[in-house]
C-alpha cells in the first residue's frame, strides 16, 4: 500500500512562520535583561525587522513593540522624540486640558445662551463706563494743553519779542507733565477699546462653544 507524499508547503507561509519562531525563541532563550522574558522588535531604515532582548543605542529613538516570553506583542514604546516634539507635545496636552475645563466650566455654569449675553453685556457696560470715563479726562488734560500753550505764547522762545521773558520753570513743567499724561491716556485709551473688542470675541467664542457643547449633550 503506496503513501502519498506530503505536499510541499508554500516558502512564503514557511519563511513567517520560521520568522516568528526566531523571535519567540530570541525573546525567551535571549540574554537575560532587567524584565526577564520580555523581548523588543524593531524595524530599521530598510524595512528590516530585528529581535531582541535590548535596543541597540543607534534605534533606541524608534518605535519599537514589546513582546512577551511567547513572541506576543503585549506593548508598544513610542520612538524618541526631539525636545521640540515634546514642547509641542506638553503644549497640545496643556491646551487640551484648558479646553475641558473651560467646557466644564461652561456647562456648570450657564443654563442658556442668553445667560452668557447677559453677562457680555454687563462686562461690556462696565468697560463703557470706564472708557468715557478716560475720556472725560482726556479731553480735560487737551483743554489744559491748549491753557498752558496759550500762556507760554507770552514767552520766549515762543514769543520773538526782544522784550519777552524767559518761559517760567513751572510753566515749562506743567507743559511736559501735561503733554506726558496726554500721551499716556490716549495709549489707555487704546488699551480699553482692545479689552472692549478681545471681550466681545471671547464671549462670542464661548456662544459658540455653549451651543456645540448642548448638542453633544442632548444627542
Amino acid at each position: 500500500m503506496s503513501s502519498r507524499a506530503p505536499r510541499p508547503r508554500c516558502p512564503w507561509l514557511l519563511a513567517c512562520t520560521a520568522l516568528a519562531w526566531a523571535g519567540a525563541c530570541a525573546a525567551a532563550a535571549g540574554p537575560s535583561s532587567s524584565k526577564q522574558g520580555v523581548a523588543y522588535r524593531w524595524v530599521d531604515e530598510q524595512g528590516v525587522v530585528h529581535y531582541g532582548d535590548h535596543i541597540p543605542p543607534q534605534f533606541a529613538n524608534k518605535e519599537r513593540a514589546v513582546l512577551n516570553a511567547q513572541g506576543v506583542e503585549v506593548g508598544r514604546l513610542e520612538a524618541q522624540k526631539s525636545p521640540e516634539q515634546a514642547a509641542a507635545d506638553a503644549r497640545a496636552r496643556e491646551t487640551q486640558m484648558k479646553q475641558r475645563q473651560h467646557d466644564a466650566f461652561l456647562i456648570t455654569t450657564y443654563t442658556s445662551v442668553k445667560d452668557i449675553e447677559a453677562l457680555r453685556d454687563l462686562r461690556l457696560d462696565q468697560l463703557r463706563g470706564q472708557r468715557a470715563a478716560a475720556e472725560q479726562y482726556t479731553e480735560s488734560l487737551r483743554t489744559r494743553l491748549a491753557t498752558l500753550q496759550t500762556r507760554a505764547l507770552n514767552f520766549q522762545p515762543y514769543n520773538s519779542r526782544p522784550e519777552a521773558r524767559r518761559l517760567p520753570d513751572d510753566l515749562a513743567e506743567n507743559l511736559v507733565r501735561t503733554v506726558n499724561e496726554l500721551k499716556a491716556q490716549d495709549r489707555d485709551l487704546a488699551v480699553k477699546m482692545q479689552e472692549e473688542a478681545t471681550l466681545r470675541a471671547q464671549f462670542q467664542a464661548d456662544i459658540e462653544r455653549y451651543r456645540a457643547l448642548h448638542t453633544i449633550h442632548t444627542q
